[in-house]
């Protein structure tokens, strides 16, 4: 009886064990996090004087950060990248003479998982020792007010060219952006499939994988 309850107890043991490594390797560990609050702030400037403030060239700072979400049979996985740099010129008055770029270091993704890291930065996906870095081109601005309000959130779209890989494709960011103390902060959602850029779906045995990828941007920027 005392043997057959030790066995009982190592096979519990075992299948908690290899659950908890199963847990660990597919569950998220990672959260967006939001430079645009969700609630609006009173505004403190507002009309021409803000927009002016506006005009000129910005620089993403290091806080930035761009993600993308993969949902699978058990949640949504996020993996971070917190190495983006770029340089954006604003003019209020002229929205088409509005451009910017930003590079994405995809040797700094990270989900929390290293091996699962690793994997997403190999050959079958990234290969990222062979194309170090993504890049996202803006071609045009739509809704993008000719008059700020600071601290208050303005909605807006972005199309531009992504390139990953080495291939390119046009895509457009549902965005929202807030003047506040100096400072340009936006966010911005689109999504992509894995076979836009050359990837199959990491379909497993044990984990459904949906095609769609969501990319979020988490963008700060000073001005020059």
């Amino acid at each position: 009886m005392k043997k057959q309850m030790l066995f009982s107890g190592v096979v519990v043991a075992l299948l908690a064990g290899g659950y908890g490594a199963y847990d660990y390797y597919a569950g998220n560990h990672v959260e967006v996090k939001e430079v645009v609050s969700s609630s609006s702030a009173a505004p403190v400037q507002a009309g021409n004087g803000a927009a002016q403030q506006l005009n000129g060239q910005w620089t993403i700072q290091p806080e930035s950060e761009v993600y993308f979400s993969v949902t699978t049979s058990k949640e949504t996985v996020n993996f971070a990248i917190n190495a983006v740099h770029g340089n954006w010129q604003l003019d209020s008055s002229d929205v088409s003479k509005t451009a910017g770029t930003a590079n994405v270091d995809l040797t700094k993704l990270s989900s929390g998982n290293g091996q699962r890291d690793n994997h997403i930065k190999g050959n079958d996906y990234l290969q990222v020792e062979k194309f170090p870095e993504a890049k996202f081109t803006v071609k045009s601005f739509d809704k993008l007010p000719t008059a700020w309000q600071e601290g208050v959130k303005v909605p807006f779209t972005m199309t531009g060219t992504l390139d990953v890989k080495g291939i390119s494709k046009e895509v457009t960011f549902q965005n929202e952006a807030v003047y506040d103390q100096g400072l340009l902060k936006m966010q911005g959602k689109t999504v992509v499939t894995f076979a836009d850029f050359g990837m199959k779906n990491p379909h497993t045995v044990m984990l459904d994988t949906e095609n769609n990828v969501t990319l979020q941007l988490s963008l700060v920027f000073k001005r020059q």
